[in-house]
């Protein structure tokens, strides 16, 4: 059974707290998200240790570095935060038992170190001798069995962070007790990621609206001519089967650059917003169009103001991209969970085990 930290008594976990986060975001929004929990660690822990990572480093690479990360977390906490990047755990050690209580450390990006994705035994054990307690508060990359995430677990308590354990609950929700009609909305330029979620959700969903190069796809192998667009060239029996699905709604106009599809069309947005409205659940991962430039991010909004639209509807969206787009159209509020996960998300909503939340158990 996980364990909790909002239903554990925090004040009996003494000494050092090591919270493991996911700063790989191209702004601060998920660390924002782990804020509640890092202030109830630090209102009863003696210190702090921060561990996270950013980007697929190639060994160090200064853009990668966790030092700007580190200063805006001091800044939100408004706390001062000591960032270590040497990974001399010697060192370390003998720098958080000395520090005055309440101190925080924030480690450099773990993935400089190869042993981390590898899930290394050695480098979890000396991440977890920083610490006497762990709390998991990275649900973005629970789907990764990595040192850090999961082997760390082995050598000390280890709880679920509040963030973790909401996004337990809301995608639990989802798969369990999702009110129906259940709408499924679907686009970015990974389509691989999201067939197993389509396939686990078949039959349970009424509608899967489906955007970007998966629907460059079906529209291709329905006979659409889609130019030099974005799609899937390793076509599977699954994907060929949901080409004829009629549960499955294409974009039937889009907006283009020469030949290229680069997000879906006025007609599309009314004919999926159509859809949206009688919804009583909504699951949306990935943009449908290039959002990155304003001529091809209308899509994208025309779908939140239409799931913003239907005020009875539990949403729930995940998905870089497509949060950041919520959080710039200050919408983000009227979304009843958004998920801090965009892989890790799928993989949960596909029925798969990630690595990360088992290791809790």
């Amino acid at each position: 059974m996980i364990k909790y930290l909002s239903k554990t008594n925090v004040k009996n976990l003494k000494g050092v707290a090591i919270a493991r986060l996911d700063f790989n975001t191209e702004d601060d929004w998920r660390m924002k998200a782990a804020i509640p929990t890092l202030q109830l660690l630090l209102k009863h822990a003696r210190a702090l240790v921060i561990l996270s990572h950013k980007g697929r480093p190639l060994g160090f690479q200064k853009q990668f570095s966790l030092r700007p990360d580190a200063e805006k977390l001091s800044g939100l906490l408004k706390h001062d935060i000591t960032f270590d990047e040497k990974f001399n755990f010697d060192e370390l050690r003998r720098n958080i038992s000395t520090s005055p209580a309440k101190s925080i450390f924030v480690l450099e990006n773990l993935r400089f170190v190869s042993m981390e994705k590898g899930n290394d035994k050695s480098f979890a054990k000396n991440l977890a001798s920083l610490g006497d307690y762990f709390v998991n508060e990275a649900f973005a990359v629970s789907h990764r069995a990595e040192a850090s995430v999961v082997g760390i677990t082995k050598y000390l308590p280890s709880y679920a962070g509040l963030g973790l354990e909401k996004e337990i609950i809301n995608l639990s929700r989802v798969m369990e007790k999702a009110k129906k009609p259940l709408i499924m909305i679907f686009g970015g330029a990974k389509s691989g990621d999201k067939l197993a979620v389509i396939k686990f959700f078949r039959k349970k969903a009424d509608l899967f609206l489906i955007g970007g190069a998966l629907a460059n796809t079906l529209l291709y192998l329905k006979g659409t001519d889609i130019g030099t667009s974005l799609f899937d060239e390793d076509v599977n029996e699954m994907i060929k089967n949901l080409s004829s699905d009629e549960s499955v709604i294409l974009p039937v106009d889009f907006r283009r650059q020469g030949s290229k599809i680069l997000d879906i069309g006025p007609q599309s947005e009314k004919l999926f917003a159509s859809k949206i409205k009688d919804a009583k659940t909504i699951v949306w991962n990935g943009p449908m169009g290039l959002i990155e430039r304003e001529e091809f991010k209308k899509g994208t909004l025309g779908l939140v103001r239409a799931i913003i639209s239907n005020k009875t509807a539990f949403s729930v969206v995940g998905g870089g991209e497509t949060v950041t787009m919520l959080k710039e159209s200050g919408l983000s509020d009227k979304i009843s969970f958004i998920s801090t996960g965009g892989g890790a998300m799928l993989d949960f909503l596909a029925g798969k085990k990630l690595p990360g939340i088992e290791a809790l158990k």
